[in-house]
């Protein structure tokens, strides 16, 4: 890449800044450099009226507002630098998708996954090469997935779904299932309409769509249960929950057939 990510860092915790303005000038690929420090959100907000950044290192329990309530303040902005959330509470992941965050990483963070993370806001910003890619004329789109060692060139069209568990994305087609380091948030943008949105962690092609039922579901690690929405995803005949706000989206896609 031509310039330096320029990154800012807001964590109350002097130590952990320290920290990651180390890590930061360590990534070798892409290259980044610290261009300010906030020790909260009232003087983040105040570096980023009168500076430019391509990414916020972002802590997300902080006095005052906290990191999700700024990240949802820096996407108001004109212009708004990628978020990736650095935090020792990983149960707050499934919310940085909904905030668009590029990605989240966990306390003590280790500089091969902020390197990935650099990777990700370069890739968004136009200069990576990973992930989906636009179709050129006459050509199928694709996603690029590192896999043993080698690229893989999935098409678009044999994508089924693709699902957020925690710091990886698992995108399924037919009969091969793969990870992705790419944001789910991120691809629901490149992918365009013929994938559905059917749970903040879930994004499923259109023509996959079939039944949609009621069924009780219980959550992961709790005794409790409670009814809920689930939809099928032909051909693999899997079950995928459907959130309460996206059930008329999912009936809606599945009357019409898919696009």
């Amino acid at each position: 890449m031509s310039e330096d990510l320029k990154v800012l860092i807001v964590d109350d915790e002097e130590l952990a800044r320290l920290r990651l303005r180390g890590l930061v000038h360590d990534c070798p690929s892409p290259k980044a450099q610290v261009a300010g420090e906030a020790a909260n959100a009232s003087q983040a907000l105040v570096w980023l009226a009168d500076h430019r950044c391509d990414l916020v290192l972002l802590d997300i329990h902080m006095p005052g507002l906290d990191g999700t309530q700024l990240a949802a303040r820096v996407k108001q902005l004109p212009q708004p630098p990628a978020i990736v959330f650095v935090t020792a509470h990983a149960e707050h992941a499934l919310q940085a998708f909904d905030l668009d965050a590029v990605d989240y990483l966990t306390k003590p963070v280790r500089r091969e996954r902020l390197q990935a993370a650099l990777q990700r806001v370069a890739q968004r910003l136009g200069q990576g090469q990973a992930g989906a890619r636009p179709a050129e004329p006459g050509d199928e789109p694709v996603i690029v997935v590192s896999e043993l060692g080698r690229k893989v060139r999935v098409p678009v069209s044999e994508v089924l779904y693709l699902k957020a568990e925690l710091k990886y994305v698992t995108l399924r087609t037919a009969t091969h299932t793969h990870v992705l380091d790419d944001a789910l948030t991120d691809l629901e943008q490149r992918l365009g309409d013929r994938f559905l949105r059917i749970h903040r962690n879930a994004l499923v092609a259109r023509k996959a769509l079939r039944a949609l039922e009621r069924r009780v579901l219980a959550a992961e690690g709790e005794e409790d249960a409670a009814e809920g929405w689930v939809v099928r995803v032909a051909p693999v005949d899997e079950w995928l929950v459907v959130s309460r706000r996206q059930v008329s989206a999912v009936k809606e896609a599945i009357a019409e057939g898919g696009l």
